[in-house]
This record gives structure tokens, C-alpha cells and sequence, in this order.
């Protein structure tokens, strides 16, 4: 079963927090329509906040069994039915015979016979051993994966942070760069936004002046197909609910790449289409019910 509620805020970020944090809940839990947009107006005179809708879905509620109706007393009794009833004679028992205790032959003594032990569930099970870690090759002078690599120390040096970054070809056009180390989660970032940011000023430093433009891909603690994974579970349930309700969903700002998942995940799926709008960093994706489109 679906609730939902209403909240207002000075932009639709500001409403849309105040709602989860009135139900407790996460963005990826509940679904966000916005119904208007936030005004100024001019001098504060005709200004009003941003108003969503905020989708949750509960748990159905079962059914409370009606209490048993009431049962009338039984009538009272009549002074000729209180009389005892007479009661038939009992007879006596004979007393039985005592039996004789029937002889039972002595059983034979039996010996012990003894019990191998099953040496399979008594062989004792070699503790797993832990999983070698990955090596990474150092990145050859004068490449581009050493320049990647020389200015991510300097850079999280500045940043105060011990991540190594080693970087390797992925294809021609592309450098992957893995970050090792503790603590990787303050590189990540909410929603990776600083793990982003340490990419494209990455990818602004190494390829400055260059003819060719080298992508650099950076990742920590595989957060880039973990973050996949959980926007195709989200594109998918959206456009259930799209389809099912008939009606259009904006999901949260998202950056190009985020943006890029949801519309593959959703490009087949049938009376379903999606499209972006806004301006960055404000820009989202509308999964909208397009009743023409069916394969």
C-alpha cells in the first residue's frame, strides 16, 4: 500500500529533504513529484516555496478479526428440573483373578560393538584462507598512466589523505585508476560527489595541452558498480510505478554519467520513455508514461 505526503521548502532539494527527514527514510526508499516550483517573487511580494510530493510505500495492514457476538443466557431452570435424577444401581465388579507373570527367557548378553567414527565429519575443515591482495604494475616513465598517478599523490596529499593511486590501460582512449588505502570513504564522498570531483580535475590536469584526449575513469572500494547497480534497482522501480499509477516521476539532481544509466536501463521498457531537464548541478531525469511506445 502507498502514502504519501506534501512538503514545501525554499527549493525543491530543501522540501524534498524536510520530507524524508519528517519519515526517517532514504531518497532511494520513496518516489518525488514535484508540484511546484519555488518563486521569488519581486521584492519577497508573490514569493512561494517549492511543493512535492513524496511517494512511500507500506507495508498492507491485515484485517482485525470482529469480536464473537454474544450469546443470550440459557433460560433458568424450573424447580421440577432441579430435582436430582434417580441413578440406576451400579454392580459390582468380581474381583479378577491375579495372572501369573509369564517367564521370559534371559536375553542373551550382547557386546559392545564398536563405532568407527565417519572421518568425514570429523576431519576437521581448513580454515579458509584470505584472498591474495591485487597487484597493480607500476606505471612506466613517461606514459600517461604516470602522469595520472604523479598528479593523484599530489593532489591527495593536499587533501590530506594516505591513498595510493595506481593507474593502468583500459583501452586506448581510457586510463582506470584504482585507490587503495583507509579510509576511502571520505574520497567517495554522498553519493560519490567527491570522488567525482577528484576525476574531473584529474581529467582537466592530464589532458591540458594534449592533441588526444585521454578519459580517466577513477574508482575506490568499487563504489562506480555498486552505484550502478542500485540506480538500475531504482530506474526500474520508478517506471513500475509510472506505468502502474499513469503518471510522470522526477527523480533526484544527478550527475551525466547517473544520468546515462537510467535512461539505458529504461530504453526498452515498454509505455515508458524518459528524458532530462533542468541545468546543472540541478539537473534530473523524468521517467514519463508514454502510452504510444510498446514493443
Amino acid at each position: 500500500m502507498e502514502k504519501s505526503i506534501v512538503a514545501t521548502g525554499k527549493s525543491i532539494d530543501l522540501a524534498i529533504a524536510s520530507a524524508l527527514e519528517q519519515l526517517g527514510m532514504d531518497r532511494d526508499s520513496v518516489s518525488v513529484e514535484v508540484l511546484e516550483n519555488a518563486k521569488t517573487g519581486f521584492l519577497g511580494i508573490g514569493a512561494c516555496p517549492a511543493k512535492v510530493k513524496v511517494t512511500f510505500e507500506v507495508p498492507d495492514e491485515t484485517p482485525v478479526a470482529a469480536p464473537a457476538a454474544r450469546t443470550e443466557p440459557a433460560p433458568a431452570l424450573s424447580s421440577a428440573s432441579r430435582k436430582p435424577k434417580k441413578q440406576a444401581p451400579r454392580l459390582e465388579k468380581k474381583p479378577e483373578a491375579p495372572q501369573q507373570e509369564k517367564k521370559t527367557a534371559p536375553k542373551p548378553e550382547q557386546k559392545p560393538v564398536s563405532v568407527r567414527p565417519n572421518r568425514e565429519k570429523t576431519r576437521r575443515q581448513a580454515p579458509e584462507q584470505p584472498k591474495a591482495p591485487v597487484t597493480y604494475a607500476p606505471a612506466k616513465e613517461g606514459t600517461m598512466e604516470a602522469q595520472v598517478e604523479t598528479f593523484l599523490k599530489g593532489l591527495l596529499a593536499h587533501m590530506g589523505s594516505d591513498a595510493v593511486p595506481h593507474a593502468f590501460r583500459k583501452d586506448d582512449d581510457t586510463v582506470g585508476v584504482e585507490l587503495t588505502g583507509e579510509n576511502l570513504g571520505i574520497l567517495i564522498g554522498h553519493r560519490g560527489e567527491t570522488l567525482d570531483a577528484i576525476q574531473h580535475l584529474t581529467n582537466y590536469a592530464v589532458n591540458r595541452g594534449e592533441s588526444k584526449r585521454t578519459r580517466v575513469s577513477i574508482d575506490a572500494e568499487n563504489y562506480r558498480a555498486k552505484r550502478e547497480e542500485s540506480l538500475q534497482r531504482l530506474a526500474k522501480k520508478v517506471a513500475g510505478k509510472v506505468v502502474k499509477y499513469n503518471r510522470n516521476m522526477t527523480l533526484e539532481p544527478m550527475n551525466a554519467y547517473e544520468r546515462h544509466v537510467i535512461h539505458a536501463t529504461l530504453q526498452d521498457v515498454p509505455n515508458v520513455t524518459t528524458f532530462s531537464t533542468g541545468v546543472e548541478p540541478n539537473r534530473r531525469v523524468v521517467v514519463a508514461y508514454n502510452r504510444n511506445r510498446e514493443d
